[in-house]
């Protein structure tokens, strides 16, 4: 009887600790509270505007990401005119995501631009300059990057819907119907 008491009481003051870790941090304490809490999945979908490839894909299940989700992520997203891979920073994913969750859509998010080799950085930034957002040293070309349009949202609602994550640069071209999003610092232009 007095081993149960012992028990029952640990696991009372156990069920405290937790309670008073939630108050500094609620999310995290309401996980370890329920024990086997699992991260939701995360699912994005594209339409390669250039290439005409889809790809509806889960690229991360239970906070783990997925390595064939990426690598088909990364092929999607490749540099077509160089037939170039790069791995693309996964934080752009989650970042689409959010992204993804704030417009209530379901549709495919139209790929403009993902990675770019320094080649065509440079070929791009000749054809148009700065004009055409193409920066010297875009973070397209480290994998940081992405030029998007979602079917049926405006294209100020994207960019506003971006900015309101404060989680990277956001860049509006209405003439040339996209809006850049990326993980460097928070930014507008």
């Amino acid at each position: 009887m007095r081993e149960t008491k012992v028990v029952n009481r640990r696991v009372f003051l156990g069920f405290g600790a937790v309670a008073a870790a939630a108050a500094f941090v609620p999310s995290k304490a309401a996980a370890a509270s329920t024990g086997a809490v699992k991260a939701p999945e995360r699912v994005l979908s594209f339409f390669n505007t250039h290439t005409g490839e889809r790809l509806k894909t889960t690229y991360c299940t239970g906070g783990s990401y997925q390595p064939d989700a990426l690598r088909d992520l990364n092929f999607i997203l490749r540099d077509f005119r160089a037939n170039e891979i790069k791995p693309i920073d996964p934080r752009v994913f989650d970042l689409l995501h959010e992204l993804g969750g704030t417009l209530e859509t379901d549709q495919p998010f139209h790929i403009i631009s993902g990675y770019r080799s320094a080649q065509t950085n440079a070929l791009l930034r000749e054809r148009g300059g700065a004009s055409t957002g193409v920066a010297s040293h875009s973070l397209h070309m480290v994998g940081q990057a992405i030029d998007i349009r979602v079917p049926g949202v405006k294209l100020d609602h994207l960019r506003d819907a971006a900015k309101s994550l404060k989680i990277g640069g956001v860049g509006f071209y209405p003439d040339l119907n996209f809006v850049h999003v990326d993980v460097g610092r928070v930014r507008t232009w």
